[in-house]
């Protein structure tokens, strides 16, 4: 799954999911999370785990897929059922550079405060 085999509609898909193993009898999903970091790191798609989630982007179907793979790994490591919450965010009014989508908005916030916070010294 590369950026290379985007086909041309297919959009930029910037995500955010959050997948919870269940049923397993334990309290821990950090081996499940695991398993699934693994299958993201086979992808190629940039991604941030983060501490109730993570953070994916790229084309949709390969997005869509990614999870989707995650879902069968886990599965695979033995958890009989998995709930899924998934946002994702796209846009055609200017063009996103892959592997940017989450980076660049969290960069437009820091530049407003920094703005903000020079206004206030000077």
């Amino acid at each position: 799954m590369s950026q290379s085999t985007q086909s041309s509609s297919d959009l930029y898909a910037v995500a955010d999911f959050c997948l919870v193993p269940m049923g397993t009898g334990e309290p821990s999903v950090a081996e499940y999370v695991a398993e699934c970091v693994r299958v993201l790191e086979k992808t190629g798609l940039k991604f941030k785990m983060h501490g109730y989630g993570t953070n994916l982007e790229g084309p949709w179907s390969e997005v869509m897929q990614a999870i989707h793979a995650c879902h069968a790994a886990v599965h695979a490591k033995g958890a009989p059922r998995i709930a899924t919450d998934i946002r994702i965010g796209t846009r055609v009014d200017r063009e996103i550079a892959p592997g940017t989508g989450n980076e660049g908005k969290v960069k437009r916030v820091e530049e407003i405060l920094a703005k903000e916070q020079g206004a206030r010294l000077s």
